[in-house]
């Protein structure tokens, strides 16, 4: 067996070092911290690594440990000795010409040269030469993600390089490490071998684990004789009067059907948004009732028994509010109708999913059926969402992704979250 040494400023950085020299064959025997940081001094770290001596590549050469580099110079050549080779690949395809050509007669040159880019058919030289270039951009951007600054997985195997930029762009989503790495070990016990080539399948087959995982209410519409009661609860200023209105345009208008809704509102608490509720009523023609006491509520919806849909907007409560909250409660308990709440949790989609989950706690005491995020506009990372709806395993109904009214409105699916998630919210694709 033979030994050898790696130095990098963390373990971790080390590790990845060892990595690109003699790939995954060699042993972790040891790990040392060879230098303390201090002022005006990084830390050093010594790995020792077993490896039998047939195992080492061919192309590796033992540095000397004063004349190892840094990783990130060292990752550095090695990505422009790859970007070099593609590019000397790319020059090579732009001069190769169909093998056949020098034997074909001027009549046949012409008719190749005025065919259709569509009827064309690449030699298999070309073909096998664009292969390799596709290869080896594959392999820059696999390189690339080696080197990220996030920790590595408490995961028993180590993850291969080519779920590096996948792990990492759900770790920088604000999805709870908990739920990713258990994600991810999913996607390394089942994922078949043959999709591991490269990290486009890797990020297909993620895609897919993550799609399945998030549970979604599907909208369905109001079957004859029945009527759809929701009523809209969470923290201050999340968009739950502005939601209302929203879903009130949608069902009035923007459906096959035009549904007749009605307005309830607990928000006595606030003049101004008992106003905007109402001038949203006028203009769509809408019934509209206030309640400010428990006992008005059942005679308010009684009231609205003519709707198909009847929307309850509610006063705002800081999570930690429970005085409010158990107003909400009175009311809920009071209903004496016939009729089921629907009770849909409200939360902005900016907050950290520590957060999501304090206030999913504290409201669970009114029976939450069903999930809604706003602000999809205003933030970058989504993976606090998936994160909620994982844990809590209450659907997701609808997205709110600005303040226009009805048009910032997109019904739940979970291949708009994991879309969201991944890449990022684009107004283009609502």
């Amino acid at each position: 067996m033979k030994i050898l040494t790696f130095t990098g400023k963390t373990p971790s950085e080390a590790l990845k070092k060892a990595k690109m020299e003699i790939g995954d064959e060699g042993m972790l025997i040891e790990t040392k911290e060879i230098q303390k940081k201090a002022l005006g001094r990084e830390a050093l770290y010594e790995i020792v690594i077993g490896i039998d001596e047939e195992l080492i590549p061919a192309s590796y050469k033992q540095k000397p440990l004063s004349k190892q580099q840094p990783l990130k110079k060292e990752s550095q050549d090695v990505l422009y000795d790859i970007s070099n080779a593609a590019r000397q690949i790319s020059e090579i395809s732009k001069v190769v010409d169909d093998p056949l050509k020098e034997y074909m007669d001027p009549v046949q040159k012409q008719s190749i040269s005025s065919s259709s880019h569509q009827n064309f058919v690449e030699p298999k030289e070309l073909k096998e030469i664009k292969a390799e270039i596709n290869k080896l951009t594959d392999k820059v951007k696999i390189i690339q993600n080696m080197f990220w600054d996030e920790k590595a997985p408490d995961l028993e195997r180590q993850i291969p390089p080519e779920f590096a930029e996948i792990y990492r762009l759900a770790a920088q989503s604000g999805m709870n490490r908990e739920h990713l790495d258990m994600l991810m070990q999913i996607t390394l016990e089942h994922m078949p071998l043959r999709m591991r080539e490269n990290s486009a399948t890797v990020k297909r087959y993620f895609q897919t684990i993550l799609r399945k995982m998030v549970p979604i209410r599907r909208e369905t519409p109001v079957m004859p004789g029945s009527k759809k009661v929701m009523m809209l609860v969470g923290p201050t200023g999340v968009g739950k009067t502005t939601s209302i209105a929203k879903l009130a345009a949608r069902y009035s208008f923007l459906m096959e059907k035009k549904y007749k809704v009605g307005l309830v509102v607990l928000d006595t608490y606030r003049i101004g948004a008992v106003e905007q509720l109402m001038q949203y009523a006028r203009m769509m023609k809408l019934g509209i009732e206030t309640v400010v006491d428990p006992p008005e509520f059942t005679t308010a919806l009684d009231s609205l028994k003519y709707c198909d849909y009847i929307l309850i907007d509610t006063m705002g409560s800081s999570p930690y509010d429970k005085n409010k909250i158990e107003k909400i409660y009175e009311c809920l308990n009071a209903n004496n109708t016939q009729y089921n709440i629907d009770v849909v949790l409200v939360m902005p989609s900016s907050i950290k999913y520590e957060d999501l989950k304090v206030t999913y706690e504290n409201f669970s005491s009114l029976g939450i059926d069903t999930l809604m995020f706003t602000k999809l506009d205003e933030t970058m990372g989504f993976g606090n969402i998936f994160s909620l709806a994982y844990e809590t395993k209450k659907p997701i109904s609808y997205f709110s992704v600005g303040q226009e009214v009805p048009e910032d409105l997109v019904i739940a699916s979970s291949d708009f979250l994991v879309e969201c998630l991944l890449h990022g919210f684009n107004r283009s694709k609502v």
